[in-house]
């Protein structure tokens, strides 16, 4: 493969941090040419004086001078509305959407218009705007290649294969750490016990997300948009040891599985190197031991938001971008402690049942309804 030219966007955070250690590994297959963090500074003035980018990006603005300071010879700019300029460098080959919620979303629809290949963590952008997104796709040359471990697994099994030969997706989940709580027991969940995920090291909002398994419902409606497929043949399974990360089911009866131990820098790797392979220093599985490999149905009633999720996919419109931008609220609050957990998916569902849009769907109109959702959001529940 050809030498890569990245822009990663959210480099400080878990994913960009871990991508940055894939091209440690390979320095004769990438080159950095943009990075950009939030509010992180620090670490992000570390990433510049290593890798050397021509370009960096800080969005909170009040830092900027703090970051001025102590980088030189790249060109510095501070604000998040800067980003899709990041996106579309002329000289950038991939970018590396590693942002979090819905403010990925203009970004990767800057990357898509510039012919980039987009290696997507940022799962929002197609919650809130698949149907902007893959319409975007047709237009140009750029890919869009899926970052998220259960994305990444659906390609691998779908590699050589027909799309028209998909019977069924089965979206594997942890289950989280409230797979085995009653109903009764989640109205007392605490910040620090959402925050404490069995098997995954990931970012406090995706984790509780990953907790109420809203992750899930949000990944279902990236795989609908990813692969053209209907929700009703996107089935989401339990599977505690987080081993499989998806599967196909033909219409000839076989399955494929993706296998391997939970370890984000797969999925990265194969997103930057697709579709060849690069080695990784990671784990491997240990087939000289005995394996316990266990699934369950999801318990709808329990986690509500996978429901939602899969519903506002059927609504279709505006419904997942009012799904996406009041989860993002409630978890916000609840990661503040001004609500309790079980109010997460009351928040959501009281929203898609509040706010009604009937305008056309354009990028314009998303960040109309994504704000009225979030005053609506921040107002309930007190």
């Amino acid at each position: 493969m050809k030498k890569q030219k990245l822009a990663i966007l959210g480099s400080t955070g878990s994913i960009g941090t871990q991508s940055l250690e894939i091209i440690r590994q390979h320095p004769d297959k990438f080159e950095v040419i943009a990075l950009s963090a939030n509010s992180n500074w620090k670490l992000l003035a570390e990433q510049v004086k290593e890798f050397n980018p021509e370009f960096t990006l800080i969005g909170d603005e009040s830092h900027a001078k703090d970051l001025e300071k102590v980088c030189s010879g790249a060109t510095l700019l501070s604000g998040k509305k800067h980003l899709p300029e990041l996106a579309s460098l002329e000289n950038v080959d991939t970018v590396l959407n590693a942002l979090v919620g819905y403010s990925g979303f203009d970004s990767t629809l800057a990357a898509i218009k510039a012919g980039k290949r987009v290696a997507l963590a940022n799962k929002e952008s197609l919650v809130v705007g698949g149907e902007i997104i893959t319409e975007e796709l047709k237009k140009s040359n750029a890919e869009l290649i899926p970052v998220d471990s259960e994305h990444s697994a659906m390609l691998q099994c779908l590699t050589g294969e027909s799309l028209d030969n998909i019977e069924k997706i089965i979206i594997t989940a942890s289950g989280g750490p409230f797979r085995t709580f009653t109903k009764e027991q989640l109205q007392n969940v605490t910040v620090e016990q959402a925050l404490n995920h069995p098997n995954w090291d990931m970012g406090a909002k995706i984790t509780i997300d990953s907790s109420t398994m809203m992750n899930k419902g949000l990944e279902i409606i990236e795989a609908h948009w990813l692969f053209d497929i209907p929700v009703h043949k996107i089935q989401p399974v339990i599977h505690p040891q987080s081993i499989i990360h998806s599967m196909i089911t033909f219409i000839d009866g076989s399955s494929k599985a993706q296998l391997g131990l939970p370890d984000m820098k797969v999925p990265i790797i194969y997103s930057l190197s697709y579709p060849e392979r690069l080695d990784l220093d990671t784990p491997r599985m240990n087939w000289n031991e005995a394996q316990n490999l266990t699934f369950e149905p999801v318990d709808f009633d329990k986690f509500p938001c996978v429901r939602l999720a899969m519903e506002s996919i059927e609504t279709g419109g505006y419904a997942p971008a009012i799904l996406n931008a009041a989860n993002e609220v409630a978890v916000q609050r609840f990661l503040n402690k001004e609500i309790g957990y079980i109010h997460i998916p009351e928040i959501v569902e009281k929203s898609l049942a509040n706010i009604d849009w009937n305008d056309s769907l354009n990028a314009e109109t998303l960040k109309e309804i994504d704000k009225e959702t979030r005053v609506f959001a921040k107002s309930i529940i007190k």
